[in-house]
């Protein structure tokens, strides 16, 4: 019988990030539930996270259907009951909880209800319009206390916080304009209009923020 294609895909930011990012969820989550992971990417953060954040589950999601096609490769390496397989989300379209309802509506008895989203490293990569459809899902996904956690680079006060991340904002944008460092006032402004408050941000590695908003 033939093996299975191996589609994994790497990312080495990944390795270097994933313990600081482990630490910080450690102290922030809920105790118990499922944690939605939106823009999962190669993968390679929801097979690390999983088994060390058990009892919580893990979904993860991602539009495109190699990374998705990753994501499964992965998850074939190692048997983790609490990680579950990948959704097809896309946040800036429209309906997307829909898909994420209908998917715990399937695997009610397998799948706790969702209590955190964790998003690593899109916003800024995406048109302004995912993260707004970011916010306006998991206002509807996620009751009063609930977290959402954003990880990545940003502007602070309109400012750029180190010249790396400058010269990465002029590259995002030279590829393409809807693309950029997005400015934490604005998508603070932007949670508070979808019912979101600004916990707390811790300085991470290479000129990032772990950014924890609480549902109100």
């Amino acid at each position: 019988m033939s093996q299975p294609t191996d589609r994994r895909q790497y990312a080495p930011a990944t390795d270097r990030n994933r313990e600081p990012i482990l630490a910080v969820l450690e102290t922030v989550l809920p105790p118990t539930g499922t944690i939605l992971e939106i823009a999962s990417g190669t993968g390679q953060h929801a097979i690390f996270f999983a088994p060390r954040l058990v009892p919580h589950h893990w979904l993860p999601s991602d539009p495109n259907p190699f990374a998705r096609e990753s994501i499964s490769s992965w998850q074939a390496t190692e048997s983790i009951t609490t990680l579950h397989a990948p959704l097809d989300l896309d946040v800036a379209q429209s309906g997307w909880i829909e898909s994420v309802t209908q998917r715990l509506g399937k695997a009610e008895a397998t799948v706790p209800p969702i209590t955190a989203i964790v998003n690593i490293n899109m916003i800024h990569i995406s048109p302004w319009t995912a993260c707004e459809g970011l916010f306006a899902g998991a206002q509807t996904l996620l009751t009063a206390g609930q977290v959402l956690y954003l990880y990545g680079p940003f502007m602070q006060d309109g400012k750029h916080t180190a010249p790396s991340n400058e010269a990465f904002d002029e590259s995002l944008r030279s590829q393409d304009p809807d693309w950029g460092v997005r400015d934490l006032d604005v998508v603070t402004d932007l949670a508070e209009n979808h019912q979101f408050h600004l916990s707390k941000t811790i300085a991470m590695p290479a000129n990032n923020l772990s950014v924890i908003f609480i549902r109100q």
